[in-house]
């Protein structure tokens, strides 16, 4: 009897995991977070260099080299971070025996695009005016509105990663002058800490 159960509760964890496997996407990569942390740090560094004192970030006086380079470091560390989930994902997922383009994993992307997209044409119009200091707030806030949205989709825990990089966002809106060191530690402290997270919790 006792046999009969175990077998009973071993079908319906096996039952549970299918029925994810087909609603929400599951091949993210806790290193591709780790990667991305560190990929933002870097960059945050070479901001700090392109400002030099600050004064140009903080005040939005910024010079066209500025805002040039500034653009360049962005988009460099946005390439290397979506490279690098890409391909971790595939890998996890040809590991796993499973599509990374299913159907869990297009609703993903799409309840993201929204947020993430209206973030980026805000974010350059912002470069565009020179308010470079909005910047920070900016990305953080449609980024935390974009994970908020993945959560239905994937883990759960993304929803709570958004909600701390919204949090992050709107300090770095009061906080303005320090606006640079809470999106360093939205994307790059807090992208290390949770891909060490998903990594131990999912993958190890």
């Amino acid at each position: 009897m006792k046999k009969k159960e175990e077998d009973y509760m071993q079908d319906l964890k096996e039952i549970r995991a299918i029925m994810e496997r087909s609603t929400k996407f599951l091949s993210l990569s806790g290193i591709s977070g780790v990667m991305a942390g560190l990929y933002a740090l870097v960059g945050a560094y070479f901001i700090f260099e392109i400002f030099d004192n600050q004064e140009a970030l903080i005040l939005g006086i910024p010079s066209r080299e500025q805002i040039w380079n500034l653009l360049l470091t962005g988009i460099i560390v946005l390439v290397l971070a979506i490279a690098t989930a890409v391909i971790l994902s595939i890998h996890k997922a040809r590991k796993r025996g499973e599509k990374v383009w299913n159907p869990a994993a297009k609703r993903m992307l799409v309840n993201m695009a929204v947020p993430l997209l209206t973030g980026g044409i805000l974010a350059l119009i912002l470069l565009a005016k020179g308010l470079v200091m909005l910047l920070a707030p900016v990305t953080l806030i449609f980024y935390g509105l974009a994970l908020y949205n993945a959560g239905k989709f994937t883990y759960s825990d993304v929803k709570y990663f958004g909600f701390i990089q919204l949090v992050l966002g709107l300090m770095a809106v009061y906080f303005t002058q320090y606006s640079l060191f809470f999106w360093a530690a939205g994307f790059g402290v807090m992208h290390i800490i949770y891909g060490i997270y998903v990594n131990y919790k999912y993958e190890g």
